[in-house]
């Protein structure tokens, strides 16, 4: 064996040596950490999407006393883009004193209302809805924030617009 055939081995020897000590750290981080996650250390992961389209808010043509509208309806597809189901809970804007969801015409959602595992759901004054209740004045053309919690896909935000009276 030649002299620079010994350093050359030395030198690679020395590297692993250098090496290990950070690899079996990262390892052991890796081990650790994927046991506190697995004990739920690390908290949920909401594996259920949503996709809100169509959001609308037509401007209500009814009004109460004094000219202010006492409700408004709005327009809304949910899609729900995983295999689980997951149930919209409530909704709320600050462009109305309250949101109410309803089952359908008439009768409040109580518990919510369910989005099936990868299917559709459709919001309308037809069918379950959400009714804004004392709505400021909103004008056409205007962006309304709704903020819509679900069971499991958390809270999710949607800009819906203002369209005119009789339109969707």
């Amino acid at each position: 064996m030649t002299a620079a055939t010994a350093g050359a081995g030395g030198r690679a020897r020395g590297l692993v040596q250098a090496g290990a000590a950070p690899v079996a750290c990262g390892l052991v981080l890796v081990a650790v950490l994927g046991s506190w996650v697995a004990a739920g250390g690390g908290g949920t992961i909401a594996r259920v999407r949503v996709q809100v389209t169509l959001a609308a808010v037509p401007m209500p043509s009814f009004t109460g006393a004094g000219g202010r509208a006492l409700t408004s309806a709005t327009y809304l597809t949910i899609r729900n883009l995983s295999a689980s189901p997951d149930v919209l809970l409530s909704a709320s804007s600050p462009a109305a004193v309250r949101v109410v969801l309803v089952r359908r015409p008439g009768a409040v959602a109580r518990g919510g209302v369910s989005l099936p595992a990868a299917g559709t759901l459709t919001l309308s004054p037809f069918g379950p809805d959400l009714v804004l209740t004392g709505p400021r004045q909103l004008e056409a053309g205007e962006q309304v924030p709704l903020i819509l919690r679900f069971r499991h896909a958390g809270t999710v935000t949607v800009e819906a617009s203002v369209t005119p009276p009789g339109t969707p």
